[in-house]
């Protein structure tokens, strides 16, 4: 039987977009099925690119970045208001679809709005916005639909003040507290950009440590400059219950305490968006958070023409992996050979300071019974860094001292998630030590910090 298409993708966001672009410059018939009105999944509309712009908008207006040279009271507009990160917002998005779009279109992607379901093994239909359905077929599928806020239903998220991840990037208004619940990286990256605005803000966490992923030395770092500037850390503590009272939005923990604040962000995981695409019409199963299983190699699931990538699958649910997964998948589905993966792939978390890493930490260096040597450098130590004002912030390597070779990066500060990528390239093409004492880096840049930190742990080994 003749199929409508050689592949269809559910979903548009980094996974999605990536495997339609790839299967399509491979010459085969490609259509998108997209829920939402525009093209771009989670990560164009209310996570990635959101979350980011709030950021750097938020950074500029309150002169955050200068405050090191003019001290914390230095504004650059005094009173901040939505409208003000808004705006920016919006123009970022259409910029962003609209390249989205263009993509599409010259390569020849099809798309359609709606919601995909699977009929059979074989065939989807999609609901249109104006409730009427359609019946698509393809060879191979690729369900990249990504996730949705985990919303406990003792909650009242249809409270304005009460919202999930998804819905803080379109607030109506600035809070002046705000509460967040849960110490993910979401959570973590929007309590420290309204913290920035000089929102007073709570974050509360049942586990006792928080980001338990990141090398711990540049946890407690990030822990000290958090506290340091007012966040209020109730970490081991579980949200039993919320409330609003008098205008307040009331957060009660297991052990009879009350935060009150202006506003909730409920950040306490997501889950696959999985529970409307009728799995069991084409064989697949998810798991209870909506995930579903794939060969990590090649992104196939137990049914051997449909594949899953992106958030939908787990970890590491970051748009730069989601994209290599969408390529890889549409490459094993079409037969393409495929090199190897690199090992190690950079991990970047756009709070206020940044935090970037790559490679092993220190703890995972430690049980694997690694002979290693650790060399650290504080970003005002090199000359750009007291050029720029920067008080705060530092980069951690970690050297084999049998091999010498490069174990690990692991960076706090300003422009992290940039820096990040040199220690990325030495890392994956098995650099040593050497590379970074015997190479020039241009004179004044944040980027020196590599080499101060591979001298603090080369006179170390040296001993």
């Amino acid at each position: 039987m003749a199929h409508d298409y050689e592949l269809i993708v559910i979903g548009s966001g980094p996974a999605g977009r990536r495997a339609a672009i790839q299967a399509a410059k491979l010459g085969k018939s490609v259509l998108v099925v997209e829920g939402r009105a525009r093209v771009g999944g989670v990560s164009v509309h209310t996570g990635t690119i959101p979350s980011k712009t709030l950021r750097e908008t938020a950074l500029n207006l309150s002169g955050w970045r200068e405050r090191g040279f003019y001290g914390r009271s230095y504004r650059v507009k005094k009173d901040i208001g939505w409208v003000d990160l808004s705006t920016r917002l919006g123009m970022t998005l259409d910029h962003e679809v609209d390249v989205l779009e263009h993509q599409f279109l010259r390569n020849g992607v099809e798309t359609m709005s709606g919601f995909a379901r699977f009929d059979e093994p074989h065939q989807i239909v999609v609901t249109s916005p104006d409730r009427s359905e359609l019946a698509v077929s393809a060879e191979r599928f690729l369900v990249a639909v990504g996730t949705v806020p985990h919303r406990p239903p003792d909650v009242d998220f249809s409270d304005a003040d009460i919202l999930d991840s998804d819905e803080i990037a379109d607030i109506p208004k600035m809070p002046r507290s705000l509460t967040v619940v849960g110490a993910g990286v979401i959570g973590i990256e929007y309590a420290t950009i309204f913290s920035a605005l000089d929102v007073a803000v709570t974050i509360i966490e049942p586990r006792q440590t928080l980001l338990d992923f990141v090398d711990r030395e540049i946890i407690d770092e990030f822990v000290h400059q958090l506290r340091d500037r007012g966040v209020r850390l109730q970490l081991g503590s579980k949200v039993d219950a919320v409330s609003k009272t008098d205008g307040k939005v009331i957060a009660t923990l297991e052990d009879g305490r009350t935060v009150a604040s202006d506003m909730l962000l409920y950040c306490a995981g997501r889950m696959g968006a999985t529970a409307t695409l009728g799995l069991d019409k084409c064989g697949l199963e998810c798991d209870t958070r909506g995930r579903i299983a794939v060969d990590p190699k090649t992104f196939q699931t137990t049914v051997s023409h449909i594949y899953a990538a992106g958030d939908v699958i787990g970890f590491p649910s970051l748009a730069s992996t989601s994209m290599e997964q969408g390529r890889i998948a549409a490459c094993h589905a079409f037969g393409l050979p495929l090199p190897p993966a690199p090992q190690f792939f950079p991990y970047g978390i756009y709070a206020v300071p940044e935090i970037s890493t790559v490679g092993l930490t220190e703890e995972e260096v430690r049980d694997k019974g690694i002979n290693y040597e650790c060399g650290i450098a504080r970003l005002r130590e090199s000359s750009r860094g007291q050029i720029m004002g920067l008080e705060q912030g530092l980069m951690k390597m970690i050297f084999s001292r049998k091999t010498r070779r490069l174990l690990g990066v692991h960076i706090i500060g300003e422009g992290a998630t940039e820096l990040i990528h040199i220690g990325q390239a030495v890392l994956n093409l098995k650099g040593t030590i050497d590379y970074f004492i015997e190479n020039t880096f241009n004179y004044p840049t944040l980027a020196e910090a590599y080499k101060i930190a591979a001298l603090d742990a080369w006179n170390r080994m040296a001993r």
